[in-house]
């Protein structure tokens, strides 16, 4: 089939982001134009509530709530999506998950490259970094791992790996087939409430204008500068060198000024640390801007008000993100 066939240039790639937490089960559905640019377009909003003794931490305690907490918000799909070859990715908590970064040429000798760039004997000296990380034997561990390539920044190409307890991915696993669903991917809850923070201060701000994500998550705050895209500095708390929020934030711009400040994830936690979205402004000198998804609906699309304005959709937006570009 050509690329001139109409049908062709009107189909969609769609892909569903899942976020399960303590609180419930947040699903996103994303679609973009197979051929041609165009927006990605919020195809569905749904979430379902969990009792409170179905998690514990990482760990899911009672899959059959999992279970029925899915079919809910997989219930609730418009019929284009129900019927679309779905790309469904799921999070990670943060806190289960392990991400290191380890110069390519410390796992792979010099000289020792193939054509494509990647050392033929690579993975299981990945792995084997990632069991002395995590401390757990490598047939515990899921893992995962990608070479990124030097930059201005970073002059050397880098090995990023991610790692988990094959136990929580399973478990993440088998509940979403129990509930007739194929995970495709599973994320870090952090990274991929990055991934639509950047997606959002791509219409927020101009070209080349540093600015800082927020993420605030079950086991604390991550935050990231960002200068074109590219994570200058990464910062996380509690954390024993920060003795408060503030401190944490201000090593995070290290005297840089920020044109903006995205804040994602579950803001009421931050009451727990007496702070507002108004003292992080403070902080760090610049306007905060709560990720929602309204500013990037279709206002001819209808969706639930409620998770359209709500700042904890950011995960399940950023892995369903994930989806329509891979």
């Amino acid at each position: 089939m050509g690329f001139g066939n109409p049908v062709l240039l009107g189909a969609r790639r769609f892909a569903a982001g899942v976020d399960l937490g303590a609180r419930g089960v947040t699903l996103v559905v994303l679609s973009q134009r197979i051929v041609g640019a165009g927006p990605v377009r919020i195809e569905s909003l749904a979430s379902a509530p969990l009792a409170r003794d179905a998690m514990a931490g990482a760990e899911i305690v009672d899959r059959a709530a999992i279970v029925a907490a899915l079919r809910s918000v997989f219930g609730e799909l418009p019929r284009a999506s129900a019927a679309a070859s779905l790309c469904c990715a799921m999070a990670m908590p943060t806190s289960a998950t392990l991400i290191a970064t380890v110069p390519l040429a410390r796992l792979a000798p010099a000289g020792a490259m193939d054509e494509s760039g990647i050392h033929a004997a690579l993975e299981p000296l990945v792995l084997a970094e990632a069991e002395r990380v995590a401390g757990m034997e490598r047939g515990e561990l899921a893992v995962d791992w990608s070479v990124l390539p030097s930059t201005p920044r970073s002059h050397e190409a880098q090995v990023m790996i991610a790692a988990t307890a094959r136990q929580h991915l399973e478990a993440r696993i088998e509940c979403a087939a129990m509930a007739g669903v194929t995970l495709c991917a599973v994320d870090d809850e952090a990274h991929a409430a990055l991934r639509a923070m950047r997606h959002a201060a791509a219409y927020e701000l101009p070209p080349h204008e540093p600015w800082v994500a927020i993420w605030v998550g079950p086991e604390g705050v991550h935050g990231w500068f960002l200068v074109d895209d590219s994570v200058i500095r990464h910062m996380r708390f509690p954390a024993l060198e920060h003795a408060d929020l503030v401190e944490a934030l201000r090593d995070l711009v290290d005297g840089e000024q920020a044109g903006c400040v995205q804040v994602s994830g579950e803001l009421a936690m931050l009451r727990g640390v007496n702070f507002t979205l108004a003292d992080i402004g403070d902080a760090l000198g610049a306007p905060v801007l709560p990720f929602e998804c309204g500013p990037l609906a279709d206002i001819e699309w209808p969706l639930a008000a409620t998770l359209l304005h709500d700042p904890a959709c950011a995960v399940a937006f950023g892995l369903a993100l994930r989806g329509v570009a891979e």
